[in-house]
This record gives structure tokens, C-alpha cells and sequence, in this order.
């Protein structure tokens, strides 16, 4: 999806939505070794970066979003919509769709 935003910043995520960016994987081993970009593997491990203010059930009323901004989440390996700015990739997922949230 190629998007004409200047910066992440300016995208609100709407509804139940979450605007997460993939944590990346060391390039380098605990001996100093670097690695080749075929040989590292995407994580699943994520930052949240904004989430929308929740969806709405048949009554009308607000549901709490399970995660915020800060959060560090556990995200399927596949799957949301990938938003590219500049040369940083970003994804947005629905709510129940984040697998867990990791308290460190």
C-alpha cells in the first residue's frame, strides 16, 4: 500500500483499530558475527504506536481498547495492513486481533 504521509504521526487509527511497527531482529550475534538479512527471521513482537478509541457494540457504547500506545504486543505472523512511509514499514490490526500483550 503506498501512501502519501509525510510522517506515521499524522495516521489516527480509527474504531478498534492499532498502528504497530515490527520490533526487528539483532543483526548481529553475541560473538560479533553479522548476519545476513536472508538469515534473519521477521519477530512477531511489536510496539504499539496509536490506537483508535475502540469499536462500538449493538447498544451503542464504547468498547475499551486491550492495549496503548507504548505497549509491547505479540502480533500474528501474517496478516493486518502493511502501511509503508519512507523507508519504515508499519501495520494496522483490529484489536482482537493482537495475540498478547508482554509486560516486562
Amino acid at each position: 500500500m503506498s501512501t502519501a504521509l509525510k510522517s506515521i504521526k499524522s495516521l489516527a487509527p480509527l474504531l478498534d483499530r492499532v498502528l504497530v511497527q515490527r520490533i526487528k531482529a539483532d543483526t548481529k550475534t553475541a560473538g560479533g558475527i553479522f548476519l545476513p538479512d536472508s538469515a534473519v527471521k521477521e519477530l512477531n513482537e511489536a510496539k504499539v504506536l496509536a490506537v483508535g478509541p475502540g469499536g462500538v457494540d449493538k447498544e451503542g457504547k464504547r468498547l475499551p481498547m486491550g492495549v496503548k500506545a507504548g505497549d509491547k504486543v505479540l502480533i500474528p505472523q501474517y496478516g493486518g495492513s502493511p502501511i509503508k512511509v519512507g523507508e519504515d514499514e508499519y501495520s494496522l490490526f483490529r484489536d482482537h486481533d493482537i495475540l498478547a500483550k508482554i509486560n516486562e
